[in-house]
């Protein structure tokens, strides 16, 4: 079987290799880079923070990477936690599927080879967007390994709110016709979509806006179609309700099409940011890095 292809080209590919390593090196702390071997082939694992301390997993969102999905929050959790950030597989970091992954992939099996891999037997979980769901899918799935979740971007995925075709015209709505014509306008202006008042993070940042270029041009978003959302019950939301806290932007646009009302509707443990987007814990960094901290020492 012939394995993902990640990138749409072999430049593509360096390219976003490339700016990744520069991103990387302006996180300003310690940082170890290592590789963990799965059944689903490589998983690329960004480290830093005292080995003695707690340990922290995050995990990004669809079409980003750990390089610049952390790049303003891995410096002061680290201080923190001993932070274990997951490049996913099938996405465009460092990690890199093989044939396995195509044909039986499984998030919660994967995330458990992976924490196997670290050493990791229960940990503090974080994510973004994609990464989000997967914190909550693995609080579901394995409660006795998630001491605490936070969804930063994400919603509860209740079936009655977050339908198939609500989350199509959600994807939709927000990135064409700009991610079709990646032109460097429309790069600004699908930031600007997706962001709230502070867009100017990632609009001023010439290293940010060379990498997320490049992801638009060269990443082949076909290579995360093996991660499958699963929907919860009424009832698997309540279950996770005192484990995982949510942060949320009131000017995300993938919150107009059933997230936030899914979180109101089911009492999920919520926390609202006026002026922010899709990009909260970039354009709130400061204060989503202290918050962070504060849920996880309750």
């Amino acid at each position: 079987m012939t394995v993902m292809k990640v990138y749409r080209s072999r430049k593509s590919g360096e390219k976003i290799i490339e700016t990744y390593d520069r991103l990387l090196s302006l996180w300003n702390c310690e940082i170890k880079e290592r590789d963990i071997e799965t059944k689903y082939g490589i998983t690329h694992v960004i480290e830093c923070g005292d080995e003695a301390l707690e340990p922290l997993v995050l995990f990004h969102g669809v079409g980003d990477d750990s390089a610049l999905m952390w790049i303003f929050n891995a410096p002061y959790l680290s201080q923190h936690y001993h932070v274990f950030a997951i490049d996913t597989m099938g996405g465009p970091g460092k990690s890199r599927p093989n044939s396995n992954y195509n044909k039986e992939f499984d998030d919660i099996l994967w995330i458990d080879e992976v924490l196997g891999g670290i050493g990791i037997d229960r940990s503090r979980f974080a994510g973004v967007s994609m990464g989000g769901y997967l914190v909550q899918a693995y609080s579901l799935k394995r409660p006795e390994r998630v001491i605490h979740a936070i969804s930063i971007a994400w919603a509860v995925p209740v079936e009655k709110h977050l339908s198939n075709g609500d989350k199509l015209k959600a994807l939709t709505a927000t990135f064409l016709p700009e991610a079709l014509f990646p032109t460097k306008k429309n790069i600004y202006g699908l930031i600007r979509k997706l962001s709230g008042k502070n867009y100017r993070v990632f609009t001023e940042n010439s290293d940010i806006m060379e990498h997320y270029g490049w992801l638009i041009k060269g990443f082949n978003n076909g290579s995360m179609r093996n991660h499958k959302i699963m929907t919860f019950t009424t009832e698997e939301a309540d279950s996770i309700r005192d484990k995982v806290t949510y942060l949320v932007g009131n000017d995300d646009p993938f919150q107009k099409f059933g997230g936030r009302q899914a979180l109101i509707d089911n009492n999920m443990n919520t926390e609202f940011y006026d002026g922010a987007g899709h990009g909260l814990n970039h354009e709130f960094a400061d204060e989503i890095n202290k918050r962070i901290i504060e849920e996880f020492m309750k």
